[in-house]
């Protein structure tokens, strides 16, 4: 089946804006992350005498969480200017495809792991540990974990647009190894 210029033209039209919609809903899900775990603080009394306050703080790995949520939807902000002011991501050339595609792949990657430690960090605040003599502090902070489940949910969320975003980028880059005939064909070997 051969690809009219039309057709074409369509086609990289549905699918920059299908770039669009996923970076816009990414960048969206990555701030409410963010927010939701920088912001997040309780106080309650512990053992009847002492006021503790549960934040961000108590466990390290939010704290990187926070900020490579951040980092993360600074990242696709950026992508999202270039894929406004590019007219259209398939006219790029390769190397700016090829850095493009390596970036997302890398935004997806760090952000799926971080969250994946942080929710591994909450899960033993939830269980506890009575080797160590940690306590289920869930029990006691409750809103606290249950706000930042739902930050991990839309962590998690934005790791799979960000890796809906790169196979996007996956299919910018190897556009531009086929030729116009046969699309996504790879090229025989030049001798």
């Amino acid at each position: 089946m051969r690809l009219t210029k039309g057709n074409e033209n369509c086609n990289e039209d549905v699918i920059l804006k299908v770039e669009i919609l996923l970076r816009i809903v990414s960048i969206v899900a990555l701030v409410i992350t963010s927010c939701l775990v920088a912001l997040d603080t309780e106080t309650e009394l512990v053992f009847g005498v002492l006021h503790r306050k549960a934040t961000v703080k108590d466990l390290d790995v939010l704290g990187i969480l926070v900020i490579v949520e951040a980092v993360a939807a600074g990242y696709n902000f950026i992508q999202l200017l270039r894929c406004f002011f590019i007219t259209t991501s398939f006219k790029t050339s390769p190397k700016l495809a090829w850095l493009c595609f390596l970036l997302d792949q890398i935004a997806a990657y760090v952000s799926f792991a971080t969250n994946s430690a942080a929710a591994q960090a909450s899960l033993l605040a939830i269980t506890g540990a009575n080797v160590f003599q940690w306590l289920k502090l869930c029990n006691i902070y409750t809103r606290f974990c249950f706000q930042i489940g739902g930050s991990l949910f839309c962590g998690f969320l934005a790791s799979l647009l960000m890796a809906g975003i790169s196979s996007i980028s996956a299919f910018n880059l190897f556009r531009h190894y086929s030729s116009k005939d046969h699309f996504l064909v790879f090229l025989p070997r030049r001798k």
